[in-house]
């Protein structure tokens, strides 16, 4: 029926011949004596679709070995079938290892088959779900981040080197759900599309802003925190921007009293890393930056800062090569700001090359100022592009 695998686990070996017997014909299935074996299986073999298993086996009971496969196998759907049932056991296996559901001994081939089946649809709607919030809908957020690139590509290109850093320091302090703080990051400028364009140039370079523009600034987060809650599944990503602007200490914007540990991680990351950035572009070299974040610690997570140091010092050194525009190759960086023969800004410094921007520079015909000074980032960094 399915390609999706399915491991059936008892201590009694002719319990299992028979059930492979009955269903081998219909669907993938392994099968294992005993919780130790399966728990082999699940990690040399897996993933596994669905999981069977008994209740009573010596050494683990399938609510403890159940338990196992959750927290190891979280998509596994987790069926139970025993001999032995009763009200206890049911509410344990229920709890313990979050059962898809409960069959008793002896089961008929029909009634397990159609539990089989259940269980591999269930399976396959968690999956899919995953792929969707994973692949599909990060594909149409750099469709939106592109655009922004477009419209205002200082913001973009800031955003395109927070967005980086913010991934490598996220991995460092074991975030589970990098994509929500890769497209946090990514979308932390969206709200510049309602900043006059001078005020996120002025960002781009470094240069100090006034309290009215710096105003109008911190007013941006808000902005694409809105913008972005109306997406299904964003809801997160938009509370991170909401908060990338707020210190540690609760000051900051949007200033509610939010601080601490009860700030998003993923907010703490992406406020420090943004700060850094801005930091770097005003600053002559990354020691300095990195003091200038230090002598105002108490605006970010301790352990942001530490994570952040051995981070930047590994950046350092970087090889930096000229290049015509023809020459771009997709996984190089900007290594220097990138301008019309004007004088306009087309890409910041830090951005990465892609198909549509080598693109884009290709056909401006002379309307370039070149060569390019771009690089690689060592083989030891992480990227998120």
């Amino acid at each position: 029926m399915s390609a999706a695998k399915v491991l059936f686990v008892d201590d009694d070996e002719r319990v299992l011949n028979g059930i492979h017997r009955q269903l081998g014909q219909r669907f993938d299935i392994s099968c294992a004596v005993g919780p130790a074996k399966a728990l082999e299986l699940l990690s040399h073999s897996g993933p596994f679709a669905v999981v069977v298993s008994d209740m009573r086996m010596p050494g683990m009971t399938g609510n403890e070995f159940l338990a196992q496969v959750r927290d190891a196998h979280p998509d596994t759907v987790r069926i139970m079938l025993t001999g032995q049932a009763d009200l206890k056991g049911t509410i344990a296996a229920v709890n313990e290892g979050h059962v898809f559901c409960f069959l008793t001994k002896p089961c008929s081939a029909d009634v397990l088959e159609r539990a089989l089946t259940n269980g591999l649809r269930q399976y396959q709607l968690v999956t899919s779900e995953r792929e969707l919030v994973q692949g599909t809908l990060k594909g149409s957020v750099k469709v939106l981040s592109e655009m922004l690139s477009l419209m205002n590509p200082g913001a973009f290109g800031r955003a395109a080197r927070v967005q980086r850093m913010a991934s490598r320091v996220g991995a460092e302090l074991g975030i589970t759900h990098s994509w929500e703080l890769e497209i946090a990051a990514l979308l932390s400028h969206l709200g510049c599309v309602t900043v006059p364009v001078e005020i996120v140039d002025k960002v781009s370079r470094g240069e100090r802003l006034s309290d009215a523009e710096a105003a109008a600034y911190e007013q941006q987060s808000e902005v694409a925190s809105k913008l972005i809650r109306n997406i299904p599944r964003l809801e997160t990503v938009a509370e991170v921007i909401r908060y990338q602007a707020q210190h540690f200490d609760g000051s900051g914007f949007p200033g509610d009293g939010v601080k601490g540990e009860d700030l998003p991680l993923e907010a703490r990351i992406l406020h420090a890393v943004l700060d850094l950035d801005m930091a770097l572009t005003a600053s002559s070299s990354a020691v300095e930056a990195l003091c200038e974040l230090n002598g105002r610690s108490e605006r970010y997570d301790p352990r942001v800062l530490s994570t952040l140091e051995p981070l930047v010092a590994q950046d350092c050194g970087l090889d930096v090569f000229s290049v015509k525009a023809s020459e771009l190759v997709e996984g190089m960086y900007f290594a220097e700001d990138v301008l019309s023969t004007k004088g306009i800004l087309l890409v910041t410094k830090g951005q990465e090359v892609t198909a549509p921007l080598r693109f884009k520079l290709i056909q401006m015909n002379g309307a370039l100022r070149e060569p390019l000074s771009v690089s690689y980032l060592q083989q030891n960094s992480s990227t998120t592009a």
